[in-house]
């Protein structure tokens, strides 16, 4: 019994199997379901959108300014909250796939679909107006990809449904900021 604990110590020191062969790094990496380079491209442009999001979020949050401060401020960190929470759901659901998500300041300057935020303070009623823009935009990326992923994928669409069900809830609610009841 003795010698038989001996050699598979030895064994997991070495780096040798049972039979004697020598493992490799590959025969131990994580097994299971790989993304291709489609699916891997579409998650990452889900994720360049939402980070950049987040930060145009950020961004509006500290220069608002005027009517209803408090509650485009309170709003905006809702958004923030969301965008952050999303976009860490996506990139670690690409690292199970085995991809490698790229969330460099770079890369998402180089990569986002979303429109430039604008320098210094802006009025709430032109937030409204930028955040909506910025949230419908990142919907769209969404599902411009999704008919995609879901084909290879239906757990990772199943993550874009409820990001796009809370994003478009959002850009509901913010533009309502703006809005006139309808037929008056």
């Amino acid at each position: 019994m003795a010698n038989k604990t001996t050699s598979t110590s030895a064994a997991k020191k070495t780096g040798t199997s049972k039979r004697g062969a020598k493992t490799t790094r590959t025969q131990n990496a994580e097994k299971g379901f790989t993304a291709s380079s489609t699916l891997a491209a579409n998650l990452q442009a889900v994720l360049v959108d939402l980070l950049e999001l987040s930060l145009q979020g950020k961004q509006a949050h500290w220069n608002v300014v005027g009517r209803n401060f408090r509650d485009m401020h309170r709003q905006l960190d809702e958004i923030i909250d969301d965008a952050r929470a999303f976009s860490d759901t996506i990139a670690e659901r690409m690292r199970a796939l085995h991809a490698v998500p790229d969330g460099r300041s770079a890369t998402i300057a180089a990569a986002t679909s979303l429109p430039e935020f604008p320098a210094g303070e802006v009025s709430t009623t032109e937030t409204v107006d930028l955040i909506t823009e910025r949230l419908e935009a990142t919907v769209g990326t969404l599902r411009d990809v999704h008919d995609a992923v879901d084909d290879e994928d239906p757990t990772s669409a199943d993550l874009l449904h409820a990001i796009i069900e809370r994003l478009e809830q959002f850009a509901w609610m913010v533009s309502a900021e703006n809005r006139e009841p309808a037929g008056r």
